[in-house]
């Protein structure tokens, strides 16, 4: 658990270093996989209508719920990999 928790946050650095912006949707995917990674499922009232960004990801981590936070690490953490190649 502990290697996770060290690769989980050292793919949290990298993904600030890559050498392209990934797309929108692998944005959400990333974002929704870190959130469920460190906090565990959603919380907190969804924004409002009008605020696209946040309802984003907002749905994309909702989308996430009851995923155990070690498994959303793993995936963030392949993901980001995957992104470097």
């Amino acid at each position: 658990m502990a290697d996770l928790k060290a690769d989980f946050q050292k793919a949290s650095k990298d993904v600030m270093d890559l050498a392209e912006r990934p797309d929108n949707d692998t944005m959400l995917r990333l974002y929704a996989l870190y959130k469920q990674g460190s906090e565990g499922d959603v919380s907190g009232p969804k924004p409002g209508f009008f605020d696209f960004v946040g309802t984003a990801k907002y749905e994309a981590w909702e989308k996430l719920a009851g995923m155990k936070p070690e498994e959303a690490m793993k995936k963030y953490v392949a993901l980001v990999k995957t992104l470097r190649n």
